[in-house]
């Protein structure tokens, strides 16, 4: 398929919309905030404090609490289907249940392109992928918020694409509680609570969660601790406080079946799979603070503590051997930043924040080849350390009524060293060197109902596992580079209507990928990529009691510059990239005590593999119902239904010889009852 033809020159796309359209005198506030909510409008506070993505960048969305505290599912990752352009990806394999990705990388795992952050900490394992996900529990939820593209200088490693913060409750005084059974023996509780009084402010939540899984042999057990103690001094302009949590999952795998299986009896787990297991235990802690230093100086800072300990037994078809996979991996880190808000000047309104981080991680990888978890004999034994450290300045300048420019700068550089403890052999990182990355964004607000925003930056990539050390060459190699620009518009039309539309590119200059069963915990080459796509989102409220949403994402990849290795990819798809997501939803308020929702999700098929020579598989549609009844101020009732047409959808990919299907969710249905105290 051709490429979309929407391709300015990517600095000329962001200084183009900063400066199209003439001025106003005055604008409201929110006027030049591109962010959207899912339902409703983001308006811009107070404007003091330490700048926020959702003010300052130009492709935010955020999540709200309403769109998160009533929906049924086993794992975080599944929130993010209700944010527009996120893929989904279920495994439907144990406690490797699935994952998000956005902006045309896949969720395969083998470039994790996604920084994932809970209340501001890192919480990405060594490969980017997110077993932290679920250390917070979903009453415990207060928004997510996510940055796509290349353009948010706060974060460096694995924000390729974006970064996506989900951020939990603080302070308050409440006692909450809620408990789900439904399909498959489904059975959920959910508790948490706000304590606040003389500057001391205490949150906790709890869930556990089981379930006996859509498919035999994929029984699963969770539950989740988190707590936060928050103090606030006299005065009430600095916080300190310290955030503990907890994740433990046991979980069968069901395995995958081959197309012939899938077609027969989606529900069965082949018999080679029945000794397949996952046990991860996962820990977070954190040290946090904020301060306003002077009228117009703040500060926020962090140290924090990651734990990730995961013990996997998997075979993934009847002629390949059982694994046993052990990961273990601590990550200490700290944060800091300042903002310093000038206020007018001979340029206009300026806000100034910079900051420094480092990342300490010590990361142990061990895999055996295993008969019914007796070991045989053992193919990996590495341990590896792999540090960070980065800094960035931000500035927001103001020049004239409605126009925003945010220029930013961020360097990052890599250290640590790996050792093969199967033969001792000792090898150095990669000196990638001092990996900059400029980026700029610009918002200019046309008129209150009506701004126009662009944005260009640079983000990297970096080899994971052993991919990051000098293994198999002498030379350095090089990080790879990821250039993106998005223009687009954020209008409102009329007083109950408001939406955004962009245009996004972004390639990558020598892209690589993780070899997802390779004993050596190796990379391979992809070479030069683009990615592109149209982003289209409405939100409506044509009257009190009915909110409409629809999300839609036209996305294009493709291979310009193939690795000799794989020469037959060239200009090809990357795997696993459907070209449309769809998102749409309503929302009715029938009355004081009842609200009905409907929502329908779902995407096109995808290649198998980098050739696309091995068919399309992995699109669906599948429609959602639910029913919420307020019995009591304190008690309510829900009702859900998914997958409301029992339609057949699932996971596939490609071992070499064959396509594996992992057949997702069939119809369910969910019952809740939620108390507020």
């Amino acid at each position: 398929m051709p490429p979309l033809r929407f391709a300015p020159r990517p600095v000329f796309a962001a200084v183009l919309a900063a400066f199209c359209g003439h001025a106003h005198a005055q604008l409201a506030v929110s006027a030049t905030d591109t962010a959207l909510t899912l339902g409703q409008v983001v308006v811009s506070g107070s404007a003091g404090g330490p700048l926020e993505a959702r003010r300052v960048l130009t492709s935010v969305d955020i999540l709200p609490i309403e769109r998160i505290e009533s929906q049924v599912v086993n794992n975080n990752w599944e929130l993010f289907g209700q944010v527009p352009g996120v893929m989904l990806t279920q495994f439907g394999q144990g406690t490797t249940s699935g994952k998000f990705s956005m902006r045309a990388f896949n969720g395969e795992g083998e470039i994790n392109a996604v920084k994932l952050l809970i209340d501001g900490v890192p919480s990405n394992s060594n490969d980017g992928n997110m077993p932290y996900i679920d250390l917070a529990p979903r009453l415990d939820i207060e928004s997510i918020e996510v940055v796509r593209g290349t353009n948010d200088p706060r974060y460096g490693l694995h924000n390729i694409a974006g970064n996506a913060n989900i951020s939990t409750k603080s302070g308050g005084n409440y006692l909450l509680g809620r408990a789900t059974v439904g399909s498959f023996a489904t059975r959920e509780l959910q508790a948490a609570a706000g304590f606040e009084k003389d500057g001391l402010a205490q949150n906790y939540a709890v869930s556990l969660n089981r379930s006996d899984g859509y498919r035999d042999h994929a029984n699963a057990e969770s539950g989740s601790f988190s707590g936060k103690w928050f103090f606030t001094p006299a005065g009430g302009t600095s916080r300190f406080g310290l955030i503990a949590r907890h994740h433990t999952a046991t979980a069968d795998e069901a395995g995958y079946l081959t197309r012939a299986q899938a077609r027969a009896n989606p529900d069965q787990s082949p018999a080679h799979n029945a000794t397949d297991e996952d046990r991860r235990q996962v820990s977070q802690f954190a040290l946090q603070g904020e301060s306003e230093l002077a009228e117009r100086l703040f500060w926020t800072g962090q140290v924090y503590l990651n734990n990730l300990d995961d013990r996997r037994f998997v075979k993934f078809s009847a002629g390949a051997s059982q694994q046993e996979r052990l990961v273990a991996e601590t990550h200490t880190g700290a944060a800091t930043t300042l903002t310093w808000r000038a206020g007018k000047t001979v340029i206009g309104d300026v806000s100034v924040m910079g900051g420094v981080d480092v990342e300490r991680q010590d990361n142990r990888s061990q895999r055996f080849n295993t008969v019914a978890q007796v070991r045989q004999s053992q193919t990996r034994n590495q341990q590896f350390d792999f540090n960070t450290t980065g800094a960035f300045v931000q500035a927001v300048i103001k020049p004239l009524a409605g126009l925003t420019l945010t220029p930013a700068f961020r360097a990052d550089r890599v250290t640590g060293s790996y050792t093969n403890q199967l033969n001792g052999r000792v090898y150095d990182v990669n000196d990638y060197g001092t990996i900059k990355q400029p980026k700029f964004s610009a918002v200019y607000a046309v008129s209150e109902a009506l701004s126009v925003y662009g944005n260009w930056g640079r983000s990297f990539q970096v080899g994971v596992g052993t991919a990051s050390y000098k293994v198999n060459q002498t030379a350095d190699l090089s990080p790879s580079i990821n250039e993106g620009w998005e223009a687009g518009v954020k209008f409102r039309p009329l007083s109950w209507l408001d939406g955004r539309l962009s245009a996004w590119r972004q390639t990558a200059s020598n892209e690589a990928r993780r070899k997802l069963n390779d004993p050596a915990n190796d990379a391979e080459n992809i070479g030069q990529t683009r990615r592109q796509g149209i982003d289209l989102q409405l939100n409506a409220r044509p009257t009190r009691q009915l909110g409409l949403w629809m999300s839609t994402a036209i996305q294009r990849s493709k291979i310009l510059q193939a690795d000799a290795s794989s020469a037959a990819s060239m200009g090809k798809e990357i795997d696993h990239v459907p070209q449309l997501l769809y998102t749409a939803g309503a929302d009715y308020q029938a009355n004081d005590a009842l609200r009905l929702s409907a929502w329908v999700n779902g995407q096109t098929s995808y290649y198998l593999e980098r050739t696309n020579a091995t068919g399309k598989f992995g699109g669906y549609a599948h429609a959602n119902l639910s029913a919420a009844y307020r019995v009591t101020p304190a008690v309510s009732v829900e009702l859900q239904v998914r997958n409301l047409f029992d339609r057949y959808s699932e996971y596939v990919w490609w071992d070499g010889a064959q396509s594996l299907h992992a057949p997702g969710t069939p119809r369910s249905v969910y019952g809740s009852v939620a108390v507020k105290f």
